[in-house]
C-alpha cells in the first residue's frame, strides 16, 4: 500500500510540474491563457511576473515530494516520508486556499488538491498513522 501512496504522490508532483510549465514557461500562450482564464495577451504580460513566481512554488513542492519518494525508496523512510507528507500537504493546503478565496475555482482546486489528498490518506494508512 505504501507504493500506491508514493505513486499517487508522484502523480501529484507530476501535475505540479505541469502547472509550473504553464505558469512559468508558457504563460502568455493562447492555450495557457484560456486554461487560466486570462482575458488577453496584454493581461498575460502584466501578470507574467506573478505567474512566473507562482510556477516555481509549484515546482518546489513537486521537487520536495519527489525527493521524499526517492529517499523512502532508498531506505531513509523517516526523512523521506516527512518530505512526501510536507510536499503533498502544502499542495492540498494551496488547493484549499484557492477554493476558499474563490469558490468558482472549485474545479481547479479539486484538480490541484485531489491527488495530494488521496496520496496523504493512502500513505498515512500504509505507515500506520491514525
Amino acid at each position: 500500500m505504501l507504493i500506491i501512496g508514493l505513486l499517487l504522490a508522484a502523480l501529484a508532483a507530476a501535475f505540479h510540474v505541469f502547472i509550473f510549465a504553464l505558469e512559468s514557461l508558457r504563460w502568455t500562450e493562447p492555450e495557457t491563457r484560456r486554461i487560466f482564464g486570462v482575458a488577453s495577451e496584454a493581461d498575460a504580460e502584466t501578470t507574467k511576473p506573478l505567474a512566473f513566481n507562482q510556477g516555481f512554488y509549484n515546482l518546489f513542492l513537486a521537487i520536495a515530494t519527489l525527493l521524499g519518494i526517492v529517499l523512502v525508496l532508498s531506505g531513509l523512510a523517516t526523512v523521506g516520508l516527512t518530505l512526501v507528507f510536507t510536499g503533498t500537504a502544502m499542495m492540498l493546503a494551496a488547493a484549499l486556499v484557492l477554493v476558499l478565496s474563490n469558490p468558482k475555482m472549485a474545479k481547479s482546486a479539486a484538480m490541484q488538491g485531489g491527488l495530494p489528498l488521496v496520496a496523504i490518506v493512502v500513505t498515512a494508512v500504509a505507515v500506520g498513522i491514525s
